[in-house]
């Protein structure tokens, strides 16, 4: 039987995958340390986690936990990772930790005993900016924003006639621009595992995940996904708080979609490539707070639009998932509505300590709000 290790397999993404593979028939191990910002502070097993999902506790930055973990693995998909743009840009040296000596860590045990296939989660912070449409109909790729226009309180993205840009799904064709500690660290990780895998010969692909929302994110994380943030905030009776005008644009693809593209990577014959994952459709931060007040019953709740804004935060992007399709054979099932619906269940049950307040006084305090 095939055996397959995924790092952070006790969270949101790895648990699902689990799921997912084990379905398939293969044998799943998990590597994780049940951070409490995730996991909250009794740092015991999820009741999630699939009974026949071997769970290993430990810290992928530590060398003995991950070549443990890994003796008798045929293939490993590397989600382990601290994530959220606005913590990584204070919380630096974990992030940095975590998330880059974590994969310098695994890719050295996986020197010395190469394994049958990587897959490494990535992220769709590394472009930046998505791809924009100028008035003449060129595809552009655009700076950030410069900080002069978003005090002004202008938000979106012109041309140096002042035109406005429309913009445009976003390829993996697309130059990195990275704009947050935390983009760099999926930039690093993405690069790192594709070049250790073409020197040792281990088929490589990174999945560059869009917005994942779904049931089982945690919803105690200021810090994780919005709609989990939204969600804390409106079973706690709270508005959500939606930053500048919440007309910037993202793409959302449910947790099955995601644990499905991760199967397929992991049993494609494409290698030393990367992959989108998301719905290839666009929305409004603002429309996905008040369609999730909606699905809840908290109609009542309208969104709070704060009219700040986040350093390291971009205004559009969304994906293009033509090669996702073609070659790895992905194509989103879960319309968004029935996952919301889907959500909307699973929250019936919870209990969220709703931190969003705190996270926001954290990134003003350091002046990365404003």
């Amino acid at each position: 039987m095939t055996r397959v290790l995924i790092t952070g397999g006790a969270g949101f993404i790895g648990s699902h995958t689990a799921d997912v593979l084990l379905a398939a028939g293969y044998d799943v191990r998990l590597l994780d340390n049940l951070s409490p910002q995730v996991h909250g502070g009794n740092r015991q097993r999820p009741a999630y986690l699939a009974d026949d999902a071997e769970l290993v506790v430990g810290d992928v930055t530590d060398s003995f936990a991950v070549e443990q973990a890994l003796r008798g693995a045929d293939m490993v998909l590397h989600l382990a990772s601290a994530v959220g743009v606005g913590q990584s840009m204070y919380d630096i040296e974990p992030y940095v930790r975590t998330n880059e000596l974590g994969t310098a860590v695994l890719l050295q045990a996986l020197a010395k005993r190469p394994v049958a296939r990587l897959v490494v989660a990535s992220s769709m912070s590394i472009y930046g900016e998505g791809l924009y449409r100028d008035a003449t109909g060129s595809v552009v790729a655009c700076d950030e924003r410069p900080i002069e226009q978003l005090r002004k309180g202008e938000w979106e993205l012109r041309d140096h006639a002042g035109h406005a840009l429309d913009p445009v799904p976003t390829p993996e064709t697309k130059q990195p621009s990275l704009s947050s500690i935390y983009a760099l660290n999926k930039y690093a990780q993405e690069r790192m595992c594709l070049i250790t895998g073409k020197a040792y010969g281990i088929p490589t692909v990174g999945l560059r995940f869009f917005n994942v929302f779904g049931p089982r994110q945690a919803l105690s994380n200021p810090y994780t996904g919005v709609l989990a943030i939204f969600a804390a905030r409106l079973l706690n009776g709270r508005p959500p708080l939606v930053f500048e005008d919440g007309l910037q644009r993202r793409d959302f693809v449910h947790v099955h979609d995601v644990a499905r593209a991760c199967r397929m990577a992991l049993e494609s014959d494409h290698a030393q490539d990367v992959f989108n994952v998301g719905s290839g459709q666009s929305r409004t931060i603002l429309s996905v707070a008040e369609d999730l007040a909606e699905v809840m019953g908290r109609c009542e709740i309208a969104a709070e639009i704060t009219r700040k804004y986040r350093a390291g935060d971009i205004r559009h992007c969304f994906a293009d998932i033509g090669k996702s399709r073609d070659l790895l054979g992905f194509e989103p099932h879960v319309a968004f509505k029935d996952g919301l619906e889907e959500l909307a269940g699973y929250l019936a049950d919870q209990i969220a300590d709703d931190q969003a307040e705190r996270a926001t006084r954290e990134l003003l305090q350091r002046g990365l709000v404003a």
